[in-house]
């Protein structure tokens, strides 16, 4: 089988199609014959030896997060499918392989594929919903009624934030481009800035939940726009974000943990048709480096960009 792999933490020259050898999955684990892969953000990170402290220094390391695909095998103990299911899900941080034929995955980073749900929607999911989730429910608390705010209403993870946010019974605002700014219309994001011309401290409204889908935004001027009471929740979070967040109970840093339910309630949510993101462009693994390097050095979708198997 083939994949995405490299030898050393760097840049996009260090990514190589090759060929590896798929391991049996162990204990509680999933084998998955790919169909799509999602390309995020995180993946160059990692790459790039942005979280070494988390994936080590084992060498080759495989690229790649989000995919669904067919479960092929299942380890011993895994209970929540069997062969031959449709899924999606995501790779672990320290393991990686999303961007190739085949990976291995726990159980609990995996969720049956909606039967409404196309393969190449499904892949999407994983890692915007996740960090959305991750911020609303596990971090926010989000009730009914209460407004948000998104800077970066328009990105992936901003998508994801906004659809479940109102799934939950919140009303939103954001910020985007000029650009994008029909893309969040239709996702009824109402007040609406320009991220580029709008000095956000301005702003006369104050929110319940302010959630930074960015990663742009200074601390203080998410914990600005907070209603007394409110969460701001930091996608980029830094050891003095954390070491901050243990002073300041309204600051919130974000790290994308999957789990199980979480999965399961991204799958309900798009297979009732609450939760989608929108596909840009899909090229086949052969092109997926050249793809990736373009992303990574500033190119913009106006959606997700997908590789095929």
């Amino acid at each position: 089988m083939k994949r995405i792999q490299y030898y050393n933490y760097g840049g996009p020259e260090m990514m190589k199609l090759e060929d590896f050898e798929l391991k049996a999955p162990g204990t509680g684990e999933v084998a998955v014959k790919i169909k799509f892969a999602a390309i995020n953000p995180i993946d160059w990170k990692v790459r790039n030896g942005y979280l070494k402290m988390v994936t080590g220094k084992k060498f080759p390391r495989a690229m790649g997060s989000d995919f669904s695909g067919i479960v092929t095998a299942i380890g011993a103990s895994v209970t929540r499918f069997k062969v031959g299911d449709p899924v999606f899900g995501m790779a672990q941080i320290k393991d990686g392989g999303a961007l190739g034929e085949a990976v291995i995955v726990p159980q609990t980073f995996v969720a049956r594929k909606p039967d409404s749900v196309s393969f190449e929607d499904a892949a999407c999911l994983a890692t915007p919903g996740v960090t959305a989730w991750n911020g609303l429910v596990d971090k926010a608390a989000l009730k009914s009624g209460k407004q948000v705010f998104i800077n970066g209403c328009t990105g992936a993870v901003g998508v994801a934030t906004v659809q479940l946010a109102k799934m939950f019974g919140a009303t939103v605002a954001g910020t985007c481009s000029a650009q994008s700014m029909q893309r969040a219309r239709d996702l009824r994001v109402q007040p609406l800035f320009d991220y580029r011309t709008t000095d956000l401290l301005k702003i006369r409204e104050r929110f319940d939940v302010v959630y930074d889908a960015a990663g742009t935004m200074t601390v203080a001027t998410g914990l600005g726009l907070l209603r007394k009471g409110g969460a701001y929740l930091d996608i980029n979070p830094t050891p003095v974000k954390f070491v901050r967040a243990i002073f300041d109970r309204k600051l919130r840093p974000i790290i994308c943990t999957a789990r199980a339910d979480i999965l399961d309630g991204l799958a309900s949510a798009a297979g009732t048709g609450k939760l989608h993101l929108p596909v840009a462009e899909t090229v086949h693994l052969n092109d997926a480096i050249l793809l990736i390097t373009a992303l990574e050095a500033g190119r913009k979708l106006p959606g997700k960009a997908l590789v095929a198997m």
